[in-house]
């Protein structure tokens, strides 16, 4: 059994809380949010420690291929394209069935940001010693404030060493429980980071959704490769019911574990959080491209081209991408992806 971790980069999703700046044309994992690096390059980055880690597998759809293609031209990784979106549960098997039963998959989102590369691989570790004695580890977050928008895992009974037997995972939880979860302390945050043996997760995949397994085996069966390339067959795959990893294995698993990890993460999921992500000034305002503020605190203003002038606001959100124009409040940014640019497919990401 390779000691060696494979890291399995899912890059889809929508982001549509952070337009304008996350469109079709440039989704989330493609811009430099937090830093001068991409969340994808940044996630890449953290994966790249031949110590610890295999070559990356990248699973994305055609739309993101030429985002993918040009931030991995140096890189030695290996992509899966996905001709349809069918969710996390069908992605990960994807990898899964072209990889060796018994190498440790690493799931890992390509839009969140962690801080602390070192903690990351330190859990990553961990996460692989408890796949090797076949078991599915999510990741959890410390929940440092009572967040309402991420769902929660509950630890169960200690296994030694910093992980724990998995007692329930919590849907995204009203504000009184979610701070009653963060004064309990025994609550973290879901992260969408896995670890598992390629096997495993199949073995645990055709126990509870058979109908996902055999639909994405038949796919990968009758798809085609081509370099570094591996694409499954697009009509066999449409087929693929669409579900999460969560909903599909991991509530329903016997073999869930978790393994709590500080590491100054981030889902950066709104731009009230990217505001909080960047530093400040003195006033704890934040800007990116041309602007001015006269008499403002905690105002946030990002703008590709246009000059910004911004007098007497505070907690403030304003975003300029090409002919779009965003202004919120920061209680306001979570309603974002509500909004008709968002949805529509000139603005959607």
């Amino acid at each position: 059994m390779s000691e060696s971790i494979s890291p399995v980069i899912l890059c889809g999703g929508s982001g549509t809380r952070l337009w304008p700046r996350s469109r079709i044309a440039k989704p989330k994992p493609f811009l430099p949010l937090v830093g001068n690096e991409t969340l994808f390059g940044q996630a890449l980055a953290r994966t790249s420690d031949d110590t610890a880690f295999t070559s990356a597998m990248v699973v994305t759809g055609k739309g993101h291929l030429d985002h993918v293609d040009s931030e991995t031209r140096e890189a030695d990784v290996s992509i899966i394209v996905e001709p349809s979106a069918r969710n996390t549960a069908a992605a990960i098997a994807l990898a899964a069935l072209r990889l060796p039963a018994d190498q440790v998959m690493l799931v890992c989102p390509s839009d969140h940001h962690i801080a602390d590369t070192k903690a990351f691989i330190d859990a990553a570790r961990r996460g692989a010693e408890l796949a090797r004695e076949g078991r599915l580890v999510a990741f959890g977050i410390r929940a440092t404030a009572p967040e309402t928008g991420f769902g929660y895992i509950k630890r169960g009974d200690p296994m030694g060493d910093g992980a724990y037997e998995i007692e329930s995972f919590v849907e995204k939880p009203d504000r009184d429980r979610a701070e009653a979860f963060v004064e309990d302390g025994g609550y973290d945050w879901n992260g969408g980071i896995f670890a598992f043996t390629a096997g495993y997760y199949l073995k645990e995949l055709a126990t509870y959704r058979p109908d996902i397994a055999d639909a994405v085996a038949k796919a990968v069966a009758a798809g085609h490769e081509n370099q570094n390339r591996f694409e499954p067959d697009a009509e066999l795959f449409a087929a693929v019911p669409s579900e999460s990893i969560d909903y599909a294995v991991m509530e329903k698993t016997r073999l869930a574990a978790v393994v709590p990890v500080d590491m100054g993460w981030s889902d950066i999921g709104n731009w009230h959080v990217v505001r909080e992500m960047r530093p400040g000034d003195a006033d704890g305002n934040r800007v990116m491209g041309r602007a001015e503020l006269v008499d403002c605190r905690n105002v946030l203003v990002e703008s590709d081209g246009p000059r910004v002038s911004v007098i007497g606001l505070e907690d403030v959100c304003i975003v300029v991408d090409g002919d779009e124009v965003l202004v919120t409040t920061v209680d306001g940014a979570q309603k974002v992806g509500k909004l008709a640019g968002a949805q529509n497919q000139s603005g959607a990401a």
